[in-house]
């Protein structure tokens, strides 16, 4: 029925769209301005609304790169319960910037992580904080013209490829597809870990890349498993002592696309129940005690609940030490790896171009 309620909003899609086309044109003719920022940006986004995989993908740009740059990332802050430009301190969480920057600032001490709704304010703002600042990753910032990055990353979901898709309201494409001319590097995200060269090849020449353009693959690697507590740490090799073919498994996760996290516990568990909340879903006491009363309905002396570490940091506000101390809380993290024939040519066009003057 929804699906046949999209189709019927075909002629707005169609009307979005072109509004959409002729505020880039406005861009692209420079009649509106547009902002050039004085240090080094790659803005990492998409065409169609959420689900891509653009915080792995950030993640791997800090890894790459933080350790030889002064580095910053910039995102909008959504969900947060504050407005305007902020850089995140050891007392921020979810609540105060958001889900994915509270998830980089807690796991990348060593780099500067600012909001803002207004990208050109806060590159501004981060400069002026951070004199000896060289590089800004901007997150999910393909569709903000008023900035010009240096560098473009458009990702597109295997599953779900840009150009099957159609405008919102009837698909979710934000703008039309035409908007990958704009892309430096296209990254097909989620793709299996072993990937057939002929799917390869059938995607790219859909794709058709214009010369300036270059078309990477990448997959999701669950990265380790963390106890929400105690904050210990399972890497890949040692997942077997939290999750394995006797575990039975109370799965909740607040994501726009829960498919492949649902297909990973599927396969390492021996059952698991799933909750699924709303993308960004600010969880309320209501919400624990249904997590909590369906984990106690599970009949097995070795099971545990698990979720996403984005949904963990939206978690971290609610203090639930003194009722969930004594339960088994456990988040999962992913990392984004690319196919062997791309890591090296992704990483050196990233390094060429920021190590650039």
């Amino acid at each position: 029925m929804l699906r046949i309620i999209r189709y019927l909003l075909f002629p707005v899609s169609l009307l979005y769209g072109m509004l959409v086309q002729c505020r880039n044109w406005l861009y692209d003719l420079r009649i509106l301005p547009v902002y050039r920022p004085p240090v080094k940006t790659i803005a990492v986004g998409n065409l169609s609304t959420g689900g891509t995989g653009k915080t792995p993908h950030i993640e791997y740009l800090v890894r790459l790169l933080a350790n030889s740059y002064r580095l910053a990332t910039l995102s909008r802050g959504y969900g947060r319960k504050t407005s305007g430009f902020k850089i995140a301190n050891d007392s921020d969480h979810a609540d105060t910037i958001g889900d994915e920057p509270a998830q980089f600032a807690q796991k990348f001490k060593h780099i500067s992580v600012a909001v803002d709704g207004n990208r050109k304010r806060g590159i501004k703002k981060l400069c002026a904080a951070i004199p000896d600042l060289k590089m800004i990753l901007l997150d999910d910032a393909y569709q903000h013209r008023s900035v010009k990055a240096g560098l473009n990353i458009m990702l597109t979901d295997y599953a779900h490829m840009y150009y099957d898709d159609h405008m919102l309201p009837t698909g979710n494409l934000r703008e039309f597809s035409n908007g990958v001319k704009r892309a430096d590097m296209i990254v097909v995200t989620k793709t299996p870990a072993i990937f057939s060269p002929i799917e390869r090849r059938h995607i790219t020449s859909k794709i058709a890349a214009a010369p300036y353009q270059h078309i990477f693959f990448s997959y999701i690697k669950y990265h380790s498993i963390t106890q929400f507590f105690s904050g210990a740490i399972y890497a890949e090799e040692n997942f077997h002592k939290v999750l394995n073919k006797q575990t039975s498994v109370l799965l909740f996760a607040g994501i726009a696309n829960p498919a492949l996290l649902e297909d990973f516990v599927r396969d390492n568990s021996m059952s698991y129940q799933m909750i699924v909340f709303n993308d960004h879903h600010h969880f309320t006491a209501q919400d624990l005690k249904k997590i909590k009363h369906h984990f106690d309905e599970i009949k097995s002396s070795n099971k545990i609940i698990l979720t996403t570490e984005k949904d963990a940091m939206r978690l971290l506000p609610l203090n639930l030490l003194n009722e969930w101390q004594h339960l088994p809380l456990f988040f999962v993290s992913i990392a984004v790896q690319m196919h062997a024939q791309d890591e090296e040519k992704f990483n050196q066009i990233i390094i060429n171009y920021v190590g650039t003057n």
